[in-house]
């Protein structure tokens, strides 16, 4: 089973920025789209940006020029740059990555989420 764990989370004013990073381990085949969700307080699950195996991005309109999201291959990371931040970009935010535990099986899994927080 792969396991995700997101670190970077935090209390940051309006404006300010934070990194945050996710680590995905275990007996992985291969790993496909990672990507960055996030839930607010009474909002639905939102797609903030995601990216490709092979490095094509794509941003919630939301978030578009002020968020970035790379991936390290290697390491099997995923990074998402956030600049910028406004107060409505407060929400836990969740890492999901698609991935093979052997040919022929898909799966997604999901980090346990990490807080972000903006103050005025």
């Amino acid at each position: 089973q792969v396991q995700l764990v997101e670190s970077g989370g935090g209390l940051v004013q309006a404006g300010g920025s934070l990194r945050l990073s996710c680590a995905a381990s275990g007996r992985i085949f291969s790993i496909g789209n990672m990507g960055w969700y996030r839930q607010a307080p009474g909002k639905q699950r939102e797609l903030v940006a995601a990216i490709t195996k092979g490095g094509s991005t794509t941003y919630a309109d939301s978030v578009e020029g002020r968020f970035t999201i790379s991936r390290d291959n290697a390491k099997n990371t995923v990074s998402l740059q956030m600049d910028s931040l406004k107060p409505e970009d407060a929400a836990v935010y969740y890492c999901k990555a698609q991935w093979w535990p052997y040919v022929g099986k898909t799966l997604d899994a999901w980090g346990q989420g990490t807080l972000v927080t903006v103050s005025s």
